[in-house]
């Protein structure tokens, strides 16, 4: 790559949490251009196998061929026409499964939800929440604390979400004015927001079982992971339509019964909090929150289908390369978990 389009790719381009390399050292910049992995990043894409550029988490890839989305890249990428794959990744179910996990109260399935309740219980205790009403309805949040996350979205409609008959069980630690925001949360409405500022994973399988409705409405999001436990767990996602979460997670459609969760696309503390809304008019209604439940539950995003597209690729670009099949031996065996 040349001095000029090293040149394209600026720090002003690019997020502050991205600034930073596998490391979490500091970019050095030389003539004003990020390197570190940026840098190879804008090299892999330009000089990359004229069969495939490599392989990008998600399915949503052609959000990064916008300025918004592409941080400097987007040109680049663009130019390489549909040769861009969009890959989700895939979650481990021996871990991150309620009939197996081993940190909640009590194990159960899509077949069985009555520990769910039991989990849900174990939950406010654990926060310290006031459980006088156990259908009142528990959100959830385990995430770092950023603007990518959504937080300002969180920040500018907490306190009319909170006029809702809901309990809010926040984990999770980063930006010091977010963890201002929970603490005072927590003191304003005592026994309703249950806030600790710390990274555990124990805690957040508990919050994964625990919550009826999981919230997380970034920003820009790869892929997540967050949204695609809860749909295992039975925790219905309040998403914002973005990346991996847009690619994961369906809007609900009462009149088919279909869909996993709920979704916004403008980036407003008025579309958070409609979807917000429309996730609690459902709850209400015991029958359909079942039906949505069950509908996540049931989905598969574990690495088989990830495994099995990763290996198609790259048969794919030996064989435009003329190199034939690899031997047995070397040819990745899809796996479920």
């Amino acid at each position: 790559m040349n001095k000029s389009e090293m040149q394209s790719v600026h720090l002003n381009h690019v997020p502050r949490n991205h600034r930073h390399c596998g490391t979490r050292k500091r970019v050095r910049l030389a003539h004003g251009a990020v390197a570190c992995a940026l840098g190879a990043s804008f090299a892999g894409v330009a000089h990359a196998d004229k069969s495939r550029v490599p392989p990008l988490v998600g399915y949503n890839y052609q959000e990064i061929e916008t300025p918004e989305f592409g941080y400097g890249l987007d040109g680049v990428v663009r130019s390489r026409g549909g040769r861009v794959v969009g890959i989700l990744n895939g979650v481990d179910y021996t871990t991150w499964n309620p009939a197996r996990d081993s940190f909640i109260a009590m194990k159960y399935s899509a077949k069985d939800l009555a520990g769910k309740q039991a989990c849900k219980q174990d939950l406010l205790n654990t926060f310290g929440l006031v459980n006088d009403d156990p259908h009142r309805a528990v959100l959830g949040i385990v995430s770092r604390f950023a603007d990518q996350k959504g937080f300002d979205l969180i920040a500018d409609r907490a306190h009319e979400m909170l006029h809702e008959d809901v309990l809010l069980v926040v984990l999770g630690t980063g930006d010091k004015r977010y963890e201002e925001l929970f603490r005072a949360l927590a003191n304003a409405y005592p026994g309703r927001v249950g806030f600790k500022f710390a990274y555990d994973n124990a805690l957040a399988h508990k919050v994964e079982a625990g919550a009826d409705i999981f919230l997380m409405p970034s920003r820009y999001e790869p892929c997540g992971l967050n949204q695609i436990y809860s749909l295992k767990y039975g925790t219905v996602p309040v998403v914002r339509a973005t990346g991996g979460l847009d690619d994961t997670v369906e809007n609900f459609d009462v009149e088919h019964g279909t869909g996993t969760g709920f979704k916004f696309t403008e980036y407003t503390g008025t579309a958070f909090l409609y979807a917000v809304k429309r996730a609690l008019q459902h709850y209400a209604d015991e029958r359909i929150w079942k039906r949505i439940q069950l509908n996540g539950m049931v989905k598969d995003f574990s690495w088989k289908a990830p495994a099995a597209e990763y290996a198609r690729i790259y048969e794919a670009a030996r064989a435009v390369r003329g190199l034939g099949q690899p031997a047995r031996n070397q040819i990745p065996v899809a796996t479920s978990n």
